[in-house]
């Protein structure tokens, strides 16, 4: 069990093994992968907002999904630690780990925590995923056990498997 290497995340994208949509250099760390905005809604806002920069106002939760879209292997799961300019901002992030097995963009809750309004742009870098190995290949994955938010695409609040 271990953590994945900027070399390692590399070699997995090449063969295969690991998939991360829309790929960008800027955004691969020495330990993981900055995932970026797609998305953002507000609470209480009906409005997905998909482009431009995004003022959150203050004590206010919000939800980013993800340009990136991933897919996990059965030996492979992910943790996602805010980036620390957003932590830096009054951004407090509500994240789960990415089940082995899983597909599909990510949708992560937030919270800003300041009495300040905070400026999100969208396609900005907002989150690092960092890839763990399994020590062994799961006996059902995410597909199979609930699955989900499975093939998820957009800010998705509400299961997609029902």
């Amino acid at each position: 069990m271990g953590i994945l290497s900027d070399k390692d995340i590399l070699d997995g994208l090449k063969a295969g093994y690991l998939g991360i949509s829309d790929y960008n250099d800027r955004s691969l760390t020495p330990n993981g992968y900055d995932l970026r905005i797609a998305e953002i809604s507000v609470r209480g806002d009906p409005e997905v907002k998909k482009e431009g920069t995004v003022t959150i106002p203050p004590r206010t939760m919000f939800y980013v999904s993800t340009i990136e879209r991933v897919k996990m292997p059965s030996d492979v799961c992910a943790q996602l630690w805010l980036r620390t300019t957003w932590i830096r901002r009054g951004v407090i992030g509500a994240f789960g780990k990415i089940d082995a097995g899983f597909e599909g963009t990510l949708t992560l809750g937030a919270y800003n925590a300041t009495d300040d309004p905070v400026e999100l742009p969208i396609g900005e870098r907002f989150c690092q995923m960092v890839f763990e190995t399994l020590s062994s290949g799961t006996l059902k994955d995410y597909a199979q056990r609930s699955g989900n938010y499975q093939g998820q695409t957009g800010v998705t609040l509400e299961p997609v498997k029902k």
